[in-house]
């Protein structure tokens, strides 16, 4: 006689399904658990959403969303920022915007990678100004901004040809105790190097090499015949 797997035996499947892009297969055994009478839960909801999200498949989102609703299921924080990932992707920036309110309307408090979603999905619709004011609410609410979040503002600005104000973000990202990674200091190299400005690239790289964040003389070389 065989095992009936349970819940987590089905969240299992599901998350590893989902993550080899087989989201087919997993809404096969979502199916699958409805008829064993096997109640999903947040945990297996999210993988499928996350799974359907990175697919293009957002209609089947909302249809899994309102499935949640009916079984009195609320989405969680993970649940949201998927979304959101997904909605910002796809420049629906407002949308985004929406689902922010609709979240907080719900008493799920937005963390710092929810923000960071919006900063860098604004910097890509070309609204600076909204990624800024997103930026400095955080900072006003006492949020510990993380080099993700650093990182979506100052590629922002490089971006826009702000660099200026790119660079007096880094200072102030290291004065509060952020350090850069490797992809904050390719992002402020690149805009450097874009702007003929060799010299404080190389400044970059150098610290980037002290700091044991270039992972080879082949990124030193790519670096330099980009300049």
């Amino acid at each position: 006689m065989g095992v009936t797997p349970g819940i987590y035996s089905y969240n299992i499947m599901i998350n590893g399904l989902c993550k080899s892009r087989r989201v087919d297969e997993a809404m096969n055994l979502f199916q699958e658990m409805h008829r064993r009478n096997i109640v999903p839960n947040t945990v297996t909801c999210n993988s499928l959403i996350d799974g359907l999200c990175k697919s293009g498949r957002i209609s089947d989102v909302w249809d899994l969303i309102e499935d949640m609703h009916d079984r009195n299921q609320q989405p969680d924080l993970f649940t949201y920022n998927t979304l959101l990932d997904t909605l910002c992707k796809n420049h629906h920036v407002d949308k985004a915007i929406e689902l922010v309110s609709k979240m907080t309307e719900k008493g799920i408090r937005p963390n710092i990678y929810t923000f960071t979603i919006l900063i860098d999905g604004m910097c890509k619709v070309d609204r600076i100004e909204n990624a800024r004011q997103i930026f400095q609410n955080v900072l006003i609410k006492g949020y510990c901004v993380d080099v993700l979040a650093y990182s979506a503002m100052i590629n922002g600005l490089c971006k826009k040809g702000l660099l200026d104000e790119a660079l007096t973000l880094w200072c102030m990202m290291k004065d509060n105790g952020c350090m850069p990674d490797a992809i904050t200091f390719e992002i402020m190299i690149c805009a450097l190097l874009e702007r003929d400005e060799t010299d404080k690239a190389e400044k970059f790289l150098r610290e980037m090499g002290t700091r044991g964040l270039l992972k080879s003389q082949v990124e030193i070389e790519s670096f330099t015949e980009y300049g």
